[in-house]
């Protein structure tokens, strides 16, 4: 098939993809989308045309992206779960940038992760690794984006320290929560993805925020913030991750894994590098204070319903 749009976007009704797309709007792009909820509820008023991955029939995945310039790729998925595991995302991603070149796609934005490494032992940061090298192979145009945790209305991390802090007489942190992340806030990453959408140079980017954080001092500024000051402690990783797994199970959702925690720890969500979004989380905290944490956001309730829209908190 032959499309108008010049720009597709992965996931554009759920996180980033909608910020990205928003953006390309904006900007005068005509847009597309590439999904697995087509039936989801959206903001754009049948402004982008859908269209299903069709990772099991890549050539028509292809042929939804003929006519097409630029993809900005946001697929992934956090966790390994009987739904969805990382292997999937590899192989799905790997699937969808065969098909971008043979229908002639010029150049990809692909969001990646801070810190991603061939010979880690964690999934995701392996995953990650194969995928900027076999993009970086495939002989398209590429920038590849490297941010660590996301920031705004659709987060889940920020949003669910927040809902604990509201809830729990104290706030447990895995070891002595002196590991550091570099939060950027999801409209900053758009802004950029857009921006080097635009370019020819390929480059790889470490999109962070501009304040870093020990773990411990992100939970302490987000209670200070929202009027929920409790007291910060180091628990046992192993306890840590059994705490989370009961409220994971009381809320039917994934709250944190030991991989997760094991990634944080070893100080992954970390770099030594500039600012690329101006946004402070402080700051966008103090402006939600009073909205942010009032309700648990579940990771699991998105992958499963595919038809409500992604709640903003």
């Amino acid at each position: 098939m032959s499309n108008p749009s010049s720009h597709a976007v992965t996931g554009a009704f759920g996180y980033s993809g909608k910020y990205i797309a928003h953006r390309l709007l904006a900007a005068g792009r005509p847009v597309l989308t590439l999904t697995n909820s087509t039936d989801r509820a959206n903001e754009f008023g049948g402004q982008l045309p859908v269209y299903p991955f069709n990772f099991d029939r890549p050539n028509e995945l292809a042929r939804s992206l003929d006519g097409v310039e630029v993809l900005y790729n946001t697929y992934w998925v956090r966790f390994n779960h009987p739904l969805f595991r990382h292997a999937d995302a590899v192989r799905n991603t790997l699937v969808l940038f065969d098909a971008a070149k043979r229908a002639g796609v010029r150049r990809i934005v692909h969001v990646s992760i801070t810190n991603p490494a061939a010979d880690s032992p964690l999934e995701y940061f392996s995953g990650k690794a194969r995928l900027e090298q076999a993009l970086i192979e495939s002989g398209l145009s590429y920038a590849i984006l490297r941010p660590t945790v996301l920031f705004g209305k659709e987060d889940i991390l920020i949003n669910n320290i927040a809902w604990m802090l509201r809830r729990f007489p104290v706030f447990g942190v895995f070891g002595d929560g002196s590991y550091r992340l570099q939060p950027i806030y999801v409209d900053d990453l758009a802004a950029l993805a857009v921006a080097q959408g635009t370019g020819r140079a390929d480059g790889i980017i470490n999109a962070i925020g501009p304040e870093t954080f020990t773990y411990r001092e992100l939970a302490q500024i987000i209670g200070r913030l929202i009027g929920a000051r409790r007291p910060v402690i180091g628990v046992p990783p192993a306890l840590g991750y059994w705490v989370g797994r009961g409220v994971g199970a009381l809320m039917g959702d994934v709250t944190i894994t030991r991989a997760e925690i094991a990634g944080l720890m070893a100080g992954l969500l970390y770099v030594d590098a500039p600012a690329a979004g101006p946004t402070k989380l402080t700051d966008w905290i103090a402006a939600h204070a009073d909205t942010l944490g009032r309700r648990y956001t579940s990771e699991l309730a998105r992958r499963k319903d595919r038809v409500a829209a992604y709640r903003s908190n």
